[in-house]
């Protein structure tokens, strides 16, 4: 009987990356979060299984297709709303009753137009290392590598594991894109793999943090403080909100936090909010589970606020840019 092969599930591969680490990189992202951050912008990352998105604006109207409502076997796609045309006529856009939406793909097969799609690859290691292979001179010519993300990437970690297993023994820089919150029995066996860690902090008070993200912060600190003692390299993410973790006291305890990894750390980023994930969470048909899905109005911090929270860390030894 043949043996099943390994498969990690994906949604996306983005190739010539150049904010997931050093050089030109091919980032893959790996579906399933453990954290429910309400201001995700890649909310198709959250959940494990596939997910059907709809896109409204490539949608053509029920009358000029309508494939979609004559395969769904749940009867979960209808008629919805008008839209005008570019001509200026109606259009009957197709709406999606996720209560009976069953995320089987059928209606994304017949759609012609790409307005319903289907988030979510399976690919296993042979598969997505032929895919790597094919961006090696970038990363030859530039320092670059592969990064891998999430979602949360330690969520799928036997792949993971061999991913990284595979990529060291082809002599490809590896990154792996983490918040932290899983078990240290899962992180270190990738520390050998890994030549640097893109690693999340979203806030230094675990009462805050758990009331943005749904968990709290002790375990993604002390993963920190491990992986450094293991000889781990960092560099790390703070995605910066407005009245959440933008103030002086937080950045202070942030540093300090810092600080005690030593060298481990090679650069700070500092992530100013941006809304372009809420599109997303409408393609899904929700909104962020910690608030009943109500979108929460944050307010994208400032130029200034931003250039201060980079000199306060900078004053305070470390190295720090704004992406």
């Amino acid at each position: 009987m043949e043996q099943k092969q390994l498969t990690g599930k994906f949604y996306d591969i983005q190739g010539f990356s150049v904010h997931d680490g050093p050089g030109i990189r091919l980032t893959c992202f790996m579906k399933g979060c453990p954290l429910r951050c309400i201001w995700c912008h890649s909310p198709e990352s959250q959940l494990f299984p596939d997910e059907l998105n709809w896109m409204e604006i490539k949608c053509v109207g029920v009358e000029k297709c309508g494939r979609c409502l004559d395969v769904c076997p749940q009867g979960a796609i209808s008629g919805g709303a008008l839209k005008k045309s570019p001509a200026g006529d109606d259009i009957q856009l197709v709406a999606v009753d996720r209560a009976k939406c069953d995320n089987c793909g059928k209606c994304a097969e017949a759609c012609t137009s790409r307005a319903l799609y289907m988030c979510g690859d399976d690919y296993t290691v042979d598969e997505l290392m032929e895919r790597i292979r094919r961006d090696v001179p970038f990363f030859k010519r530039s320092g670059g590598g592969v990064t891998v993300s999430g979602g949360e990437c330690l969520c799928q970690p036997e792949f993971l594991l061999e991913l990284l297993k595979r990529c060291k023994a082809e002599d490809i820089h590896t990154a792996v894109d983490t918040t932290g919150f899983v078990p240290w029995s899962v992180i270190e066996p990738i520390i050998p793999y890994t030549d640097v860690f893109l690693y999340d902090i979203k806030n230094m008070d675990s009462d805050l943090h758990k009331q943005g993200t749904g968990v709290p912060n002790e375990l993604i600190l002390e993963n920190a403080k491990k992986i450094a003692a293991a000889g781990g390299k960092f560099q790390i993410r703070v995605p910066v909100m407005t009245m959440y973790n933008d103030s002086v006291e937080m950045f202070d305890k942030l540093g300090e936090f810092l600080l005690e990894l030593g060298g481990a750390v090679e650069v700070i980023q500092l992530l100013p909010y941006h809304s372009l994930g809420v599109v997303k969470w409408e393609r899904l048909g929700r909104g962020p589970d910690l608030t009943d899905g109500k979108f929460v109005d944050i307010v994208p911090p400032t130029d200034d606020l931003m250039q201060a929270r980079k000199k306060q860390l900078e004053d305070m030894g470390l190295p720090v840019i704004i992406h």
